[in-house]
């Protein structure tokens, strides 16, 4: 732990006084990450954050580094309709955000690089960068920190530490970097930042988000079913995310029965073994469906021919700002002030 701290620490502070730097490119750039391992809600936060752009009328493209892909390299994952690439090639979260939004995306592990040639591609004039807190080669318009509220309270045990012996990335000092910090409270009920915590967050624009069950989505037929039509259903749940947790509660509070899971690592990548125990699981339980979540369906809808006498379900899961008009405020009022900076400069 004392290595990777002063590993992270000596590189911030590169950036920070100016031996490292960043790179700026030609297109608005928002930047979505967090300071912990998984489980925040960062690809519901792309999909909302570009769906949202989209339709004030931006020319909005995603680029992801494409984690758990088998590639490397840059990759055009679409140019905004059909998808160019596969799922094992791009990884699950930047296909599951080009398929939702329908927008140019492109996955690179050099994002300055990526981010050129996905301007080139497509033509954007603004690129949401997933997962990007920690990636500082380039420079960002808006640095956007995603913070899980069930993390920022768990105190109690060892989360709250730096790698690997807890899951921060960065030390909670980190957050001054944020421009805005968006606490995603998921299913629960909203509250206060924790009282030792609010000195890390003092200054920063604070925006609040949850998640709404919208309804199951058949995999293989893509039917959509009402939230309603699921109710005490008994279903073999399938999970391979980061943080399963919030995903068991949702489809607890949709009345859904739970107990019998299969709960696979984050990005598992699915194979005939893994589709075998389903299938057996299934049929063991005596379940009525399997019911996954979005990320996992994307992998699970290439076994829909071993598949096919079972019914797979995914919870279709949206995020919504507590305060939506107040956001849109924001974001239009950072990325017009930077253009006025950036006109400004020129002259």
């Amino acid at each position: 732990m004392p290595i990777y701290t002063a590993i992270v620490l000596i590189r911030n502070w590169f950036f920070d006084i100016g031996i490292f730097k960043s790179d700026k490119i030609s297109a608005k750039v928002i930047s979505v990450g967090n300071i912990t391992v998984g489980g925040s809600g960062k690809t519901p936060t792309v999909i909302y954050l570009s769906n949202l752009l989209k339709n004030e009328g931006r020319k909005v493209g995603v680029l992801s580094r494409g984690y758990g892909r088998k590639s490397k390299g840059y990759i055009l994952v679409s140019k905004g309709e059909e998808i160019l690439t596969s799922v094992d090639l791009c990884g699950d979260e930047i296909y599951h955000t080009a398929l939702e939004c329908k927008i140019p995306a492109a996955v690179s592990e050099n994002r300055v690089l990526g981010a050129k040639r996905l301007i080139e591609d497509s033509g954007v004039d603004t690129i949401v960068l997933d997962d990007a807190f920690q990636h500082r080669w380039i420079s960002r318009d808006i640095n956007l920190l995603i913070c899980e509220q069930r993390f920022l309270y768990d105190s109690s045990s060892m989360s709250q530490c730096l790698l690997p012996t807890g899951i921060m990335r960065e030390p909670f000092s980190s957050v001054k970097r944020a421009d805005a910090v968006i606490i995603n409270r998921k299913f629960s009920e909203k509250k206060e930042i924790p009282e030792q915590l609010k000195k890390y967050f003092e200054g920063k624009k604070i925006f609040t988000a949850y998640y709404k069950a919208v309804g199951f989505v058949d995999v293989k037929k893509l039917t959509n079913y009402k939230v309603e039509e699921f109710g005490g259903q008994k279903s073999l749940v399938v999970s391979g995310i980061a943080n399963p947790h919030s995903f068991i509660n949702a489809l607890e509070q949709t009345n859904v029965d739970t107990q019998n899971r299969i709960i696979f690592r984050d990005h598992k990548n699915y194979t005939g073994k893994e589709i075998q125990r389903i299938r057996k699981e299934f049929y063991e339980t005596n379940s009525h469906s399997v019911v996954t979540t979005e990320k996992d369906a994307v992998k699970l809808s290439k076994y829909s021919k071993e598949l096919d006498d079972i019914d797979v379900f995914f919870l279709k899961i949206e995020l919504e700002l507590d305060e939506t008009e107040k956001f849109k405020e924001y974001l239009n009022n950072m990325l017009t002030n930077h253009i006025k900076k950036g006109a400004e400069t020129r002259k």
